[in-house]
């Protein structure tokens, strides 16, 4: 059970099957913070700041670290790059999130944002130390740890007093019996806890996500622990769940999982609205009403991607094998998401029949928009596969670009990359849409057909409305909705 809770209310979490009921005093404003939400603007105090050391200073840990650091906590971010490290020092952020970095640059000059790349300093710095390193993906789809087991290994080499460590990298269950395994037989004189507290931010909106999040999960054996995490996050309302470690860990990955369930359900479902001459997006309306099941995640595409949902679905399914409890519906979940991209390929095939030296406009490189990010990106992969096939690509993305030259240095030699998506549609024989972003569907379509050699448009997230398209008179291919075209 969970309640939502704050500074001065009171807060019922499940713990060990038990209930336990605790609240925070009512004390004086020292340290006024406020966001809105819902309409109000809800200020929060607290008496105790904490200090807190985040070592990873990539995605999670630099968003994590800024946002505590913005509800008034002390935070230091360690991380073993100098290059990053020097580059944070000086005011720039490595990465494109809405928010970030005017979050950084405030609490990086009210001085409670700090970076190194020297562990000791940080583990000596905080109160409670979370290690949020890369969990990238071996080739058989389990996760590699070995980030995890060094910083674990560099925090027993360093800790001389009592931490709590938090692990925040999405890892697998039972990691956290390994961290505390690890650290115990290097420092076995030293008292600590371990602590997992996995992160739900969406890329695009994780700002949001951690200073409103949608729930905060405590799983610790140790009630010394969870009373400082619970102090650690008396700034934020939002409901609690503490529970054991491993069913925290498990929480992440299942929650992950299923999300990329709904995908690739509303996919498939979308090839049957195709054959059938339905609108996928209006079937997705009329079960979105339902409140057992909600409208999220219902969007028909070219299927999901990025770092989090193939990575965790591939290490969920690994785990659940090495389990002994095979996992064969979210095999089946990544089968349907390979057999869509594949099914939009052959349908640009079928239309143009040979790709060979076909100019062909792609809008989108990230896997989504708001997001830099081009790590898995089924946009990527899309241009991959027509790259293969011998087409001339011409791509644009709002903010993906420079990852995409770094991330994909090969297969950016391969294509042309343009800023202006009019300048990628000139003299190409179809354009594909790839990535929703809002600003692709705020170019003027007209100015779209004109530069076109015909007018045929391939949008593989549906952003364009296809009444217009027809009535502008684009042959217009989407996803589950082509009956629209043909009515």
């Amino acid at each position: 059970m969970t309640r939502r809770w704050g500074v001065g209310a009171p807060r019922v979490e499940a713990g060990g099957g038990r209930m336990i009921k605790t609240s925070l005093p009512s004390i004086d404003v020292i340290l006024p913070f406020a966001y809105q939400r819902h309409s109000f603007f809800i200020c929060f105090s607290f008496l105790f700041l904490m200090k807190l050391t985040i070592i990873g200073s990539g995605y999670v840990g630099l968003t994590t670290g800024a946002c505590f650091a913005k509800v008034g906590h002390h935070v230091m971010c360690v991380d073993s790059n100098p290059k990053k490290i020097e580059t944070l020092l000086a005011g720039q952020i490595p990465i494109y999130e809405p928010g970030l970095e005017e979050i950084v640059k405030q609490t990086v000059a009210s001085g409670r944002l700090k970076f190194t790349t020297n562990t000791e300093e940080g583990v000596d710095f905080a109160d409670i130390v979370f290690i949020a390193v890369p969990t990238p993906p071996n080739p058989d789809g389990s996760v590699d740890l070995r980030y995890i087991e060094k910083v674990a290994r560099d925090i027993a080499a360093v800790i001389k007093s009592y931490k709590v460590i938090v692990d925040k990298s999405t890892v697998p269950v039972r990691t956290g019996q390994k961290v505390a395994e690890t650290i115990r037989r290097y420092a076995p004189t030293i008292d600590f806890d371990v602590v997992s507290n996995p992160e739900f931010l969406r890329e695009g909106s994780a700002v949001a996500d951690l200073l409103d999040p949608d729930r905060i999960v405590i799983g610790a054996n140790s009630p010394r622990a969870v009373a400082l995490m619970q102090e650690l996050y008396a700034p934020f309302v939002a409901p609690v769940l503490v529970t054991d470690i491993n069913s925290a860990e498990l929480i992440k990955h299942a929650a992950n999982s299923f999300l990329a369930l709904k995908i690739s359900y509303i996919n498939h479902l979308s090839a049957i609205c195709d054959a059938a001459g339905a609108d996928v997006e209006k079937v997705a309306e009329g079960m979105g009403m339902d409140k057992r099941i909600g409208r999220a995640f219902l969007n028909a595409g070219l299927g999901y991607g990025g770092s989090c949902f193939p990575k965790d679905l591939a290490a969920f399914t690994t785990i659940s094998d090495q389990l002994g409890v095979p996992f064969n519906l979210l095999k089946e979940v990544h089968n349907i998401n390979v057999a869509q991209l594949e099914r939009f390929v052959k349908g640009i095939r079928d239309s143009l029949w040979v790709l060979q030296e076909k100019k062909l406009a792609v809008w989108g490189l990230s896997f989504k928009p708001h997001t830099d990010d081009v790590r898995s990106s089924v946009a990527v992969e899309l241009i991959r596969l027509l790259v293969a096939e011998g087409a001339q690509v011409v791509a644009t993305d709002p903010k993906g670009m420079d990852s995409f030259r770094v991330f994909e240095p090969d297969l950016a030699m391969k294509i042309t990359l343009v800023d202006d998506p009019l300048e990628a549609v000139d003299g190409a024989e179809a354009l594909i849409v790839a990535t929703e972003w809002p600003e692709f569907s705020e170019v003027s379509l007209a100015e779209v057909k004109k530069r076109l050699i015909a007018p045929l448009v391939f949008d593989g997230r549906n952003l364009l409305d296809p009444a217009t398209m027809k009535e502008m008179g684009f042959t217009y291919h989407c996803i589950g909705r082509n009956q629209i075209m043909h009515s």
